[in-house]
């Protein structure tokens, strides 16, 4: 997506290997994460970042997943505007993550 920084699920597998501290937020509603979490995400709605943007460390890269990656990007550009300067949209969203880096992970 035009102005945001986006990572694939691979390259985000192979920097969780090596064991790299990654922040992923998760901006799925409770419902979608039930049915395939995504592991070691900090879960917050997309509704809810702005009334809980203080959680967030606008120093820290950050990686935004949904299901399909459109929300993951809204919220990505949405952060970036306030002052997030290290924000990555994870592509293809945890679907992705499932075809490619985690077949263990559900579909739905």
């Amino acid at each position: 997506m035009p102005g945001i920084s986006e990572i694939d699920s691979l390259a985000l597998k192979e920097r969780r290997e090596r064991g790299e501290d990654i922040f992923v937020l998760d901006v799925r509603e409770p419902e979608e994460i039930a049915i395939a979490p995504f592991p070691g995400a900090t879960h917050i709605p997309m509704s809810d970042i702005p009334s809980r943007l203080t959680e967030l460390d606008p120093d820290r890269e950050t990686i935004v997943v949904c299901h399909h990656g459109v929300r993951s990007a809204q919220v990505a550009m949405y952060l970036a505007r306030m002052g997030f300067e290290r924000v990555l949209n994870l592509v293809g969203g945890i679907d992705a993550w499932s075809l490619e880096a985690d077949p263990l992970t559900p579909r739905y």
